[in-house]
């Protein structure tokens, strides 16, 4: 079992069983500002010549700044793929660092044109806020984190323990939801910003951290020679479809975001890379790649965009399979339900028709 539990200031909830505060309430107080019609935000991005991107502050393998003061990561690179569609550079983008407590009212806006920093598609997020998560890029789930020496195996074991969460995410919410479920009693640190989280808990300001999965794996493994200290645990307690999210409003924008995400999957599919693309394009003769690759077909014209779209996005970040593999490879995140369809995963493209 878990050692002493701290109290830490104000910042400390707790959760026990049918008593927890509602989910709602979790919330009442960081709900962003009602949505706002969405503009043209594709002339808007040609009129300016850049994107501007809302990306994660720091999570190794999504998106986090290197040591040049350059981002790179899983989301990063899906951004780069939309300016390499849109604008035909990958480099034209402007990436703006949010938070969870801002990163919809920077999008709500018009800050940014595009949120790309795990962000979980739901039911609320879609109706209320006025948003639109044109694809899933990620499949995920929230899981706990604790040290390796804790003698903690399983969820059920962290009764009595303090929990780091960040405020107003679908994190949040499922730990109320799943310790009232299971009639067990957490005790929250609520703390906003990720460096300051995740450093609560490896200075062992609480037991345990909460939070996607993927986010367990990248900030466990940042941690280098340190990373075998800490355990993550078996347990997936939700659902978490991550995804770039655009305001309502502009089909046009959604549309563009939305088949970025499929071209990078069908070309995986396909066995098209950013080595081979250009290649490709001049000589695969299946009709599907073709019309894909520009060859036949307006495609891109149906977008509004040049019919080698597609050559573009998968010559500047690769296809799915190397974008993940480049980003998220070396921090130990597995492909799971991240697998092409044709492998038993979940990631599959509607056909290019």
């Amino acid at each position: 079992m878990l050692g002493s539990i701290r109290a830490w200031g104000a910042a400390i909830l707790t959760l026990a069983g049918v008593a927890a505060a509602p989910p709602a309430a979790l919330h009442a107080q960081q709900a962003p500002p009602a949505p706002t019609p969405a503009a043209n935000t594709v002339e808007a991005i040609r009129a300016r010549g850049t994107l501007v991107c809302g990306v994660n502050t720091g999570l190794a393998g999504f998106g986090a700044p290197d040591a040049q003061g350059r981002y790179r990561g899983f989301d990063v690179d899906f951004c780069r793929a939309v300016a390499a569609a849109m604008l035909g550079d990958p480099e034209r983008v402007r990436f703006v660092g949010t938070t969870t407590q801002n990163r919809f009212t920077a999008l709500q806006s018009g800050e940014v044109d595009l949120l790309s920093r795990n962000t979980t598609w739901t039911f609320s997020r879609d109706t209320a806020l006025g948003f639109d998560f044109p694809a899933v890029t990620f499949y995920d789930g929230q899981g706990f984190m604790v040290r390796a020496d804790s003698g903690v195996s399983r969820g059920s074991e962290i009764g009595g323990a303090t929990v780091c969460v960040q405020p107003g995410t679908t994190t949040e919410q499922n730990l109320a939801d799943w310790a009232r479920a299971n009639r067990i009693q957490v005790q929250p640190v609520v703390i906003e910003r990720l460096e300051e989280v995740t450093g609560a808990f490896f200075a062992g300001r609480c037991d345990v951290f909460t939070t996607d999965v993927s986010g367990l794996a990248a900030t466990r493994a940042a941690q280098g020679a340190r990373a075998e200290q800490y355990r993550i645990l078996p347990d997936v307690i939700s659902k978490e479809p991550l995804g770039p999210a655009v305001r309502q409003g502009d089909p046009r924008f959604a549309d563009i975001v939305r088949w970025v995400h499929y071209a990078m999957v069908a070309a995986e599919e396909f066995g098209i890379t950013s080595q081979n693309v250009e290649q490709a394009a001049r000589t695969d003769p299946r009709p599907e790649v073709q019309r894909l690759l520009g060859r036949t077909g307006d495609l891109g014209q149906m977008l509004g965009l040049p019919n080698d779209w597609a050559v573009k996005v998968i010559r500047a970040v690769g296809n799915y399979g190397e974008s993940f593999q480049r980003n998220l490879g070396p921090i130990g995140i597995q492909r799971g339900p991240n697998r092409l369809w044709t492998e038993g995963g979940l990631q599959y493209a509607p056909p290019f028709r």
